[in-house]
C-alpha cells in the first residue's frame, strides 16, 4: 500500500508505537537481555495482550514529531526550513520528561541558534556517531518520497541530523532512515534497500564537500559508516540486492543479541549508533516480512537500544504494511496519536505536490 494517505499513517503511528514498545517507560529500552524481556512480555500476555496506555513515547518520537511539523511547516527555502527544524528541536527539550534524552541531542540542541546566522549549525563532534539523528528522520523519506526529490532528501537528512549528531556515523543513520523510508513508499523490494544506500552514500559525501563545512573531518570518519554496512549486507547476501538475505538457521532471541551486539560501536550497545539502529531495523524488516509479531520480536524487544530500533522499523512496516495485523490493543491509546495522524496527512498532501 505504498503512496497513499493511510500508509504515510500507519508509517507514523507504528514508528510512534515500535517507539512505546520498544522503551516500556524505560525498563525494556534499558534491559540488555532480550531473552528477560520476551519473559516479560510472555508474562504479560503476548503482544496481542498489550495496552499501549500508559507507555510513554520517548525522546525519539517527541524528535521524530518535531522533524515532521516543521517540515509541513511554512517555509520557502532549504535555510527557512533548517531553522524551523532547529527551532522544534530546541522546544522539544521541554517535553523530555521520564523519556531518556541523549546527552548529544541534549547538549546540542541547546547550542543552536534558529533565525541567527548559521544558527542550526554546531561544531563537529568526534563522538557524535550516535543514533539520535537516525531515530527521527523517517518522515524526511515520506516527504522526498521520489527518486527526483533525491537531492532534497540528501540535503535535509544530512543538515537536520548533524545539527545534534555532527559526525558522519550520526548524520548518515538519519539519511538511511530516510532513504529507506522513501524507498518503502516508491514500493521498492526490500532486499534491494541497502544497495540503494550504498549507491546514495558518495552523493551525500558530495553535498558535504559542496557545502564546505567540515569537510576534512567528515572525510577521516566516513569510512566506518559505509564499511559497518558493507560488511552488514555481505553477510546477508544482500550487497548487490539481487537475492535474498541468507538467515542463520539458528537466529532466535540469544543468537539476535549476540548479532546485533556485534554490528555495534565497539562490541557495545546494540542500535545506540547512527549506522547499526537503522541496520538492526532493516535487519528486522527482512526477517519479518509481513508479520507484525515477528518484526517486535526482532526490532522491539531486544538486548539493545530497542526503542530506536524499533521507532525505525515500525515507520517502514507501517508504509509496507499499514494497520493490518496489528492488534488495536498495540495502538489505540498511543500518546499523542491526533498529533501523530494529523502530521501524516499533512505530509501526504505536501508529498502529493512535489510528486
Amino acid at each position: 500500500m505504498p503512496f497513499s494517505k493511510d500508509s504515510f499513517e500507519a508509517c507514523m503511528l507504528l514508528s510512534a508505537v515500535g517507539d512505546a514498545l520498544g522503551y516500556k517507560n524505560g525498563t525494556w529500552e534499558f534491559c540488555y537481555s532480550g531473552e528477560a524481556i520476551h519473559k516479560e512480555l510472555r508474562e504479560l500476555g503476548g503482544l496481542e495482550n498489550i495496552n499501549i496506555k500508559g507507555w510513554i513515547v520517548s525522546d525519539d518520537t517527541v524528535l521524530h514529531l518535531a522533524t515532521a511539523e516543521a517540515l509541513v511547516s511554512s517555509w520557502r527555502t532549504r535555510e527557512d526550513l533548517f531553522n524551523k527544524i532547529a527551532a522544534m528541536y530546541k522546544e522539544s527539550m521541554k517535553d523530555m520528561t521520564g523519556r531518556a534524552p541523549g546527552n548529544t541531542t541534549m547538549s546540542n540542541c541547546v547550542r543552536l541558534r534558529p533565525g541567527c546566522p548559521d544558527g542550526y549549525v554546531v561544531p563537529f563532534n568526534l563522538h557524535g556517531g550516535g543514533c539520535g539523528a537516525a531515530m527521527r528522520s523517517m518522515c524526511i523519506g515520506l516527504l522526498y518520497n521520489s527518486p527526483g526529490n533525491l537531492d532534497d532528501l540528501i540535503a535535509v537528512s544530512v543538515e537536520s541530523g548533524r545539527m545534534t549528531h555532527n559526525h558522519p556515523t550520526g548524520f548518515l543513520g538519519s539519511l538511511a532512515s530516510a532513504l529507506l523510508t522513501s524507498y518503502a513508499v516508491q514500493g521498492k523490494p526490500v532486499r534491494e534497500w541497502g544497495s540503494g544506500l550504498m549507491a546514495t552514500l558518495p552523493k551525500a559525501l558530495s553535498y558535504v564537500k559542496e557545502i564546505g563545512r567540515d569537510v576534512k573531518e567528515n572525510e577521516e570518519q566516513w569510512s566506518y559508516f559505509t564499511d559497518s554496512w558493507t560488511a552488514y549486507l555481505t553477510e546477508r547476501g544482500i550487497l548487490h540486492g539481487n537475492s535474498d538475505p541468507v538467515f542463520p538457521g539458528d537466529y532466535s532471541i540469544k543468537e539476535r543479541d549476540a548479532f546485533y551486539k556485534s554490528l555495534s560501536y565497539r562490541k557495545g550497545w546494540a542500535g545506540a549508533s547512527g549506522h547499526d539502529a537503522p541496520m538492526i531495523a532493516y535487519d528486522a524488516l527482512l526477517g519479518a516480512g509481513a508479520s507484525w509479531e515477528e518484526l517486535c520480536s526482532r526490532a522491539m524487544f531486544h538486548g539493545g537500544d530497542s526503542d530506536s530500533t524499533g521507532v525505525i522499523a515500525g515507520a517502514w512496516w507501517g508504509v509496507l504494511y499499514g494497520m493490518d495485523g496489528v492488534p488495536v490493543k498495540n495502538y489505540e491509546k498511543l500518546e499523542y496519536e491526533k498529533r501523530v495522524k494529523k502530521v501524516a496527512d499533512d505530509l501526504f498532501s505536501k508529498a502529493k505536490k512535489l510528486s
